[in-house]
Formats: structure tokens, C-alpha cells, sequence
């Protein structure tokens, strides 16, 4: 089961609300799916630069593997406030730990609702079913 305490999207991104600040990074899943397991498959991850604003459901980013190149989206809107300056150099942080030193980057959020994502029980019945 994926963490209760974040909430999550259909393209696979997760948010966890952190008092005035969000994290935002890529589920288990997703990695699993791009790099089919293989933690050297993950070649490049591009990130927003701070202070750049961002819409809910907006690509902030893309993250590439050797077999797909996928765009990251962003589950809230607001501010850019830091990105994770690990994952750049060292994307197999992100096969090790997606939910943790994994994360992306942390927003400052225009609104704290996140009603509209998916509570982990809910992500976990979305990627059992065929899409």
C-alpha cells in the first residue's frame, strides 16, 4: 500500500501537505513503469527553476528513461519554491526511495484542497485496473 498521508493523481504523482509547503514527486509506480525495475533505465530529469508559478494539472518538468520520456504534472498550483537538487545527478534515489529523498520539488500552494486527488486506496484500485 502507498502512503496514506499524500494524496494522488492519474499520471501518477504524488503530494503530501506539509503546513504552509507541499512536496511533490512520482509514485513508486511510475518509476517502476519507466524503468521496468532496472534503476540505471532513469538517464534524465529536467525541474523548474524557484519562483516559477505553476497551475494544477500544468507539466512542471519531464523525467526520461531509456524506453519513454514522460512529462511531470503538478497536482496543485502555486509557487516553485525548491527543487530537490539530488535527483538531477542521482535519479536512482528515486527507485530507492520515491516516497522520501525522492521528492521534486516543494510548493508554496495557491490553495490547501487537494479533495480533487485520490486518497492512497483510491490510486492503489486506479493502477489495478487496465487503462
Amino acid at each position: 500500500m502507498r502512503p496514506n498521508d499524500r494524496k494522488y493523481t492519474e499520471t501518477h504523482e504524488w503530494v503530501k501537505n506539509e503546513g504552509e509547503t507541499m512536496l511533490i514527486g512520482i509514485t513508486d509506480f511510475a518509476v517502476s513503469e519507466l524503468s521496468n525495475g532496472n534503476e540505471g533505465d532513469l538517464v534524465y530529469c529536467d525541474l523548474p527553476e524557484s519562483g516559477r508559478i505553476l497551475e494544477a494539472g500544468q507539466t512542471f518538468g519531464e523525467i526520461e528513461s531509456v524506453k519513454a520520456v514522460s512529462d511531470l504534472n503538478c497536482p496543485v498550483a502555486g509557487e516553485v519554491l525548491d527543487i530537490n537538487p539530488t535527483i538531477e545527478d542521482h535519479l536512482e534515489v528515486l527507485s530507492k526511495d520515491p516516497w522520501g529523498q525522492g521528492w521534486l520539488i516543494r510548493i508554496k500552494p495557491t490553495l490547501k484542497s487537494l479533495d480533487h486527488l485520490m486518497s492512497a486506496e483510491e490510486y492503489e484500485k486506479f493502477i489495478s485496473q487496465p487503462h
